[in-house]
């Protein structure tokens, strides 16, 4: 069996050979582009729904309200319509949906087809908004914005985390959180360009420039190679074991292979990951699968990316300055982004989750319930997403500046879970992550070493 981990989560015993080839970094860039399709998105919504000539068209009363306030008006209410917030979250019940499906896709035929499968879907909702007419063609447009999205974030961060040498797979898989903080920058920045449009239409190209990213997941993801662990999955041994020898860049990969190997031999033996996921022995995993999307979304992270110009404007920003304002802070975002690929492998998870990141859910679940489990942490993603984007603006008008003390407390309690509960997963191989949960001092109490023959047992 694999062997174990110390507390600082150096390998027990495990030196795997291979470098940082270019063929893995190439195919994690490739990978990495599923991150722009929803960093895209999280960009441009907040400054669509600010635009007046798209209020004015799809969302009259909203227009009205805000260009006819009176003095006695609360400004924290002017954006205040469950339609319009509707626009927002409806993607994010969508890709609640499609992730449940694209764990089955991603398991059965790979982490490739559900990457290409979401990137086809977010082009078809990227058409329908860009010529959207009615409301509900923009809504429709959403959903497969939505279910590109869930299909992108169950299947890449897996996929990188399998392909990336455990020495720096930190670095590799946060080129995805990269890439999401680049979406979410350049989506601000078009949208203060096209907000100039005299013709009042500029707000279409915003939406239909979200085909962009979704050509290049498509195109990047035919050309990528499955991962080993996908291909042990599903029974292709040999091609696995050619596919690691070129992602490692060196024939000594027997150690590392047999270990994969093994990991898909302990998960042949589960037939149902998501009833797996009830045992005791999984707690560890299901527990971060559902709390880290929880903290995520309730210390309000993407609720200011979403209706950052939205809530520019409603303390008094022009529309210029609001748009202006949105894209500073998603230029500071994309920087604070890659000075964490720069650090994650050296200081560790645990210290930067202490301040931030997206990283860990994607590498902790063991092979057996590894699908099962990112679909967890993708769903309960989504539903806060959907929950906190569609009562964002009702909260915001209610509790006005309140709201803000509100995320603050969850940004608190999110901190002390982590520094208690998570343990370290720097430099430890993929298929060894279950010895983190054997040797940290609470969850050693769920999770047993596996069992080892002793004279007289039978087997």
């Amino acid at each position: 069996m694999a062997g174990g981990v110390i507390g600082t989560g150096s390998t027990r015993g495990k030196n795997y050979s291979g470098r940082l080839t270019f063929r893995v970094f190439i195919t994690c860039l490739v990978a990495s582009f599923g991150g722009l399709i929803f960093g895209y998105d999280l960009g441009i919504s907040g400054g669509v729904t600010s635009m007046d000539p798209f209020l004015k068209k799809f969302f009259p009363v909203v227009y009205e309200k805000e260009n006819n306030m009176k003095p006695s008006d609360s400004q924290y209410c002017k954006f205040d319509s469950q339609t319009l917030t509707l626009f927002t979250s409806s993607l994010y019940l969508a890709a609640l949906v499609a992730s449940l499906f694209a764990s089955s896709v991603s398991r059965i035929f790979g982490r490739r087809l559900s990457m290409i499968s979401g990137g086809v879907l977010f082009l078809a909702g990227a058409g329908l908004n860009a010529f959207a007419q009615h409301v509900w063609m923009l809504i429709v447009g959403r959903i497969f914005l939505g279910f590109g999205i869930g299909f992108a974030n169950q299947s890449v961060p897996i996929y990188m985390s399998e392909v990336a040498p455990y020495k720096f797979r930190g670095a590799l898989n946060m080129m995805f959180q990269l890439a999401i903080t680049i979406g979410i920058f350049v989506a601000n920045v078009l949208n203060y360009i096209f907000s100039k449009m005299e013709n009042g239409e500029g707000w279409r190209y915003i939406l239909g420039f979200a085909a962009v990213p979704a050509i290049m997941i498509i195109i990047g993801a035919f050309f990528l190679p499955d991962s080993p662990s996908s291909l042990i999955e599903r029974g292709l041994v040999e091609e696995a074991k050619k596919e690691l020898i070129k992602i490692r860049g060196s024939n000594d990969i027997e150690e590392e292979f047999q270990d994969l190997v093994a990991a898909r031999e302990s998960s042949k033996a589960v037939k149902h990951p998501w009833a797996s996921l009830l045992k005791r022995q999984y707690r560890p995993q299901l527990t971060f699968a559902v709390f880290i999307p929880f903290f995520q979304q309730l210390t309000g992270m993407n609720m200011i990316v979403f209706y950052a110009p939205v809530l520019f404007k409603t303390i008094g920003f022009g529309a210029n300055a609001a748009l202006m304002s949105a894209m500073i802070t998603g230029g500071c975002n994309a920087i604070a982004t890659l000075v964490s690929i720069l650090i994650v492998d050296k200081f560790g998870r645990r210290t930067l989750f202490l301040e931030g990141g997206w990283l860990v859910p994607s590498e902790i679940f063991s092979l057996e319930v590894r699908s099962a489990a990112q679909s967890v942490n993708v769903s309960v993603n989504m539903i806060f997403t959907f929950a906190i984007a569609q009562i964002f603006t009702s909260m915001l008008c209610h509790m006005k500046f309140g709201l803000f003390i509100f995320f603050a407390c969850f940004v608190v309690l999110m901190t002390l879970f982590i520094f208690k509960l998570l343990p370290e997963t720097k430099g430890v191989p993929i298929e060894d992550m279950h010895v983190v949960w054997q040797t940290h001092p609470y969850w050693k109490n769920f999770v047993q070493p596996p069992h080892v023959p002793t004279i007289g047992t039978i087997v």
